[in-house]
């Protein structure tokens, strides 16, 4: 239940103003936990859920027409972001892996989606140079988007751990009757 509680706030995070914090949501942290706590079948309702708020979105706030093939590498990238939480933190969950997995989500989606916007649009030249103002420009969102992913990740994979070791510290303050 706390993955689709998580799912959620990440989904109303999109919707928050964000003013000049762009693309500081918790959409990647949710879906490495979704990842990490979910079976394989789950993953469907997430991406289901994402892709509608994309559509919302467009349509409704940024008052563009929805042409979805724009939208398929964003889409890839939460399957990708919810298996990296499968293989990374299913298993074994630490410090290290959960931190991987903070720097490994937002990076692939800075790469990804910053490579389609060049690719894909002519905003930017088709040249190397073209490439790498693209990437440039994104930085803002990308460090947005890292800050975000350590904060909700640090806090679903952390705060059950700091739980569980206060639990058991104050159990063995307890005398014993």
């Amino acid at each position: 239940m706390p993955a689709y509680l998580l799912l959620l706030v990440a989904i109303l995070s999109r919707f928050l103003p964000h003013g000049g914090w762009m693309n500081f949501t918790a959409v990647t942290g949710a879906l490495l936990y979704f990842g990490a706590r979910r079976n394989w079948r789950e993953m469907l309702a997430p991406l289901a859920a994402l892709m509608a708020t994309d559509y919302l979105l467009t349509v409704y706030s940024y008052h563009f027409a929805f042409q979805w093939q724009g939208y398929l590498p964003t889409w890839a990238w939460y399957v990708a972001a919810m298996v990296l939480g499968q293989i990374l933190l299913k298993t074994k969950t630490s410090f290290w892996r959960v931190a991987a997995a903070v720097l490994l989500g937002p990076t692939a989606f800075w790469v990804i989606s910053d490579y389609a916007v060049w690719a894909g649009s002519g905003m930017y030249p088709h040249t190397l140079a073209g490439l790498g103002a693209c990437f440039v420009a994104a930085i803002p969102f990308y460090r947005n988007d890292l800050a975000s992913t350590a904060i909700v990740a640090g806090l679903a994979f952390g705060v059950p751990v700091l739980m569980r070791r206060m639990s058991a510290a104050h159990a063995l303050e307890q005398p014993a009757k």
